[in-house]
């Protein structure tokens, strides 16, 4: 996002809703196309309901925090480093990653932190605590954006796209985009109030990614105060020597891959004071989609680094699948999610006065 217009519009006012319109992001208005003349058009932003316009802000200086994930990547581990795991069956190789074996596992979850920091963190007071978040009767809610949009799945029956690297796309069809649009759509039809940037942050270039992203993020909290959540919508990968895993959930009637929440904190060194409110958020969420979905979540990872997250509480990387899963296999996860995570996130909505 590089700008955002100048003025701070009221538009379908009998609902009660804000949306914000951005330029330069590049995409389409998915549900609502607000009558401006073509250099202020909403772009690349999938939301419901009022249009705000707002200056855009300065732009951050790089922060060490945001740098590729590939550099700090802690889930690109060799195999006897991952977490326990049941190896069900080899599946074959992934298109493109020069004959990789692709291996099912299903990673016990539960109501767990994978904790890779020195802060010590009880899960069971955490969750009785609860989150601590109340999300605002009218106006946006919850904004899903992508760090890394280009991230997708591995290639296979219809769903084939022109990959820029291993399992990587800038096709909004065939990426985590399309995660973030099938998670936008239940959380809106649940009736909560979504903005979904569907900005390409990491395309041309990866390293970078995180302070796009960030500025972004800020650009839209800045012209809808009101979001109290924030997720950021990956793919992960898992693996190495050739091997990848795809993660499976056991879950009956659907063959889904495994959803991970990912929590940064300060322990790198740069400040992040709301990092214990993110890890609650992580908990209730975690904790609501296992009542429903018992194998569908692995566990909340606790992190030194904080990616953004210090920008608003509420903030949460979400990892959909690995790169060895396909696309509908991740489908099928957010879906689980969304329709699990719903009724657990309308409950924070504050009562109308």
């Amino acid at each position: 996002m590089r700008a955002i217009g100048r003025a701070c519009v009221s538009v379908l006012t009998s609902l009660g809703l804000c949306l914000f319109s951005a330029g330069g992001l590049g995409g389409e208005l998915r549900r609502t196309m607000i009558d401006r003349p073509p250099g202020e058009r909403l772009r690349n932003v999938s939301v419901a309901g009022v249009s705000t316009v707002h200056p855009a802000a300065p732009t951050p200086e790089p922060s060490p925090d945001m740098r590729p994930r590939e550099e700090r990547d802690t889930r690109m581990l060799p195999a006897a480093a991952l977490p326990p795991m049941d190896v069900l069956e080899s599946a074959g190789s992934v298109p493109g990653a020069q004959e990789e074996t692709v291996l099912e596992t299903t990673i016990e979850g539960g109501i767990r932190i994978q904790n890779e920091t020195q802060y010590w963190v009880d899960a069971a007071q955490i969750l009785a605590d609860g989150p601590g978040l109340e999300l605002p009767a009218e106006g946006p809610q919850i904004l899903i954006i992508h760090t890394h949009a280009s991230e997708a799945y591995t290639q296979a029956g219809l769903d084939r796209y022109s990959a820029s690297d291993t399992a990587r796309t800038e096709d909004t069809q065939f990426n985590v985009v399309r995660i973030g649009d099938e998670l936008s759509d239940i959380l809106t039809a649940a009736g909560l109030h979504v903005i979904h940037d569907r900005g390409i942050y990491d395309f041309p270039s990866y390293t970078g990614s995180y302070t796009r992203s960030g500025q972004a993020v800020e650009q839209i909290l800045e012209s809808c105060p009101g979001i109290r959540i924030v997720l950021d919508i990956h793919r992960d990968a898992l693996g190495s020597d050739g091997v990848v895993y795809k993660t499976m959930a056991e879950e009956e009637g659907s063959v889904a891959s495994q959803v991970m929440l990912l929590v940064g904190t300060d322990e790198s060194g740069l400040p992040h004071p709301g990092w214990r409110g993110n890890l609650a958020l992580a908990m209730y969420l975690q904790n609501a989609v296992n009542t429903s979905c018992p194998t569908l979540m692995r566990p909340v990872a606790l992190v030194p680094q904080r990616y953004n997250q210090q920008l608003a509480p509420g903030s949460l990387i979400v990892e959909v699948g690995s790169s060895g899963n396909t696309l509908r296999e991740a489908l099928a996860a957010i879906r689980l999610f969304a329709h699990a995570a719903a009724p657990a996130l309308l409950a924070l909505v504050a009562e109308e006065e």
